[in-house]
């Protein structure tokens, strides 16, 4: 990490500079959306300034610079994720949109009554709620891998659960509500060892975690733009060749189209038979710039030193009289959420926000973990490339400070 110039980060983004309340910002909610660096802040204008106008459609000059230029996000997905092929790489509107499409177009293809989706105690609803409304549509079950209390999966009890009623294991790489790191790979070994397939929710490990998803072997991966330093409103579904080619389309409309008749529709090639109407082009393009910022600074780089701010912020936070951790995983990635007793997370994160400092309160929409802990919630501090040591010991100072007001 000898190279890592956080205060050459710190200077590519903005909002960074921005003062909230009186005081400078320290933004330490980074796992339900990151900050923008310039550069593709810069590109968004030089979209609408230069460039805008609709994808795979026009003759025109600006219709093709466009569609190229979007064109290219899609190389650039597929090379930063490694993927075998440029058209297993679907550009949705995030990892929401993903799972649903997903939910949608393999249950239609592959699910029927009796089967079982698998996934696990600490999704968030994205990767749960689509499941269950396959599962009363189809009259198949879910079935849930439990977790122990330090937020860690029960593999014993995912290798009894893997079945031959199981369809496909739907599960997420980090959790977004305790910052535990699953052992993926391993999970995709058992599971294909009874030829299941796997998705993997990448949303909360795509910014953290070098992915190559044919070492991984993984079958579907997803990921949202705007938890990777892009903007909001674009995100990927990577599918293998062979199994988006068994799906049917998620939508109807412009793009995935062949040919339409008033008698029948025949449907596009893969990927644009699952990217129906004008998608969020500028989004779309920027995407391939936030991906090459990362990559100039180097992801391996990035998670190094994301590690050691993790360490530092756990070790840090201990100290703060009455704390609770809720999830105390061995492998953890970027987020860290706690109680402190006596208080509750909301009446905390209002007195933070006063001191500029902002963190997550609630139920980080994972209420089944919640519930598992038996709390109502949690404040959750989600870390980014760009925060420092500086502000870990800000936020300490500004619970303490919390606190003793509130008891």
């Amino acid at each position: 990490m000898k190279n890592y110039d956080i205060h050459k980060i710190r200077a590519d983004f903005p909002i960074l500079k921005r003062e909230v309340n009186g005081k400078p910002l320290v933004y330490f909610d980074n796992g339900a959306t990151t900050q923008k660096p310039q550069v593709v802040i810069d590109a968004i204008t030089n979209y609408y300034t230069n460039m805008n106008s609709n994808v795979h459609r026009g003759v025109h000059y600006l219709s093709q610079i466009s569609t190229d230029a979007f064109e290219v996000t899609r190389r650039k997905v597929q090379a930063f994720i490694n993927a075998k092929h440029d058209y297993e790489i679907i550009i949705t509107k995030g990892t929401t949109d993903g799972l649903n499409l997903l939910a949608h177009c393999f249950g239609k293809a592959f699910v029927t009554a009796g089967d079982e989706i698998l996934i696990s105690a600490m999704e968030h609803h994205s990767n749960i709620v689509p499941w269950q409304m396959l599962c009363e549509e189809k009259g198949a079950f879910l079935k849930v891998i439990p977790m122990n209390e330090q937020g860690e999966l029960d593999m014993d009890a995912y290798k009894q659960l893997l079945s031959a009623k199981t369809k496909l294991v739907s599960v997420t790489y980090v959790s977004n509500s305790l910052g535990t790191i699953n052992p993926i790979a391993e999970m995709i070994r058992l599971a294909h060892e009874r030829q299941i397939p796997v998705a993997v929710d990448a949303a909360q490990a795509i910014q953290h975690i070098p992915i190559d998803v044919q070492e991984l072997d993984a079958d579907f991966l997803l990921f949202s733009g705007h938890k990777v330093y892009a903007p909001t409103g674009v995100g990927v579904l990577y599918g293998k060749e062979a199994l988006l080619n068994a799906m049917p389309p998620y939508q109807g409309g412009g793009d995935m189209i062949k040919e339409v008749t008033f008698e029948k529709t025949t449907y596009n090639e893969l990927p644009f038979k699952f990217e129906a109407g004008t998608p969020n082009i500028e989004a779309g393009i920027c995407l391939a710039d936030a991906l090459d910022y990362i990559s100039e600074i180097g992801l391996e780089e990035i998670a190094a030193y994301e590690h050691e701010l993790l360490a530092y912020a756990t070790a840090a936070l201990s100290k703060v009289p009455g704390i609770r951790f809720i999830g105390t995983a061995k492998e953890k990635s970027s987020v860290i959420s706690f109680l402190i007793t006596g208080t509750h997370p909301y009446d905390i994160g209002v007195i933070l926000d006063k001191l500029g400092i902002a963190v997550r309160t609630g139920h980080h929409c994972a209420q089944p973990v919640m519930d598992q802990f038996g709390i109502p919630g949690t404040i959750r501090m989600s870390l980014a490339m760009y925060n420092t040591k500086e502000e870990v010991d800000s936020l300490v100072a500004g619970l303490i400070r919390a606190a003793n007001m509130l008891l």
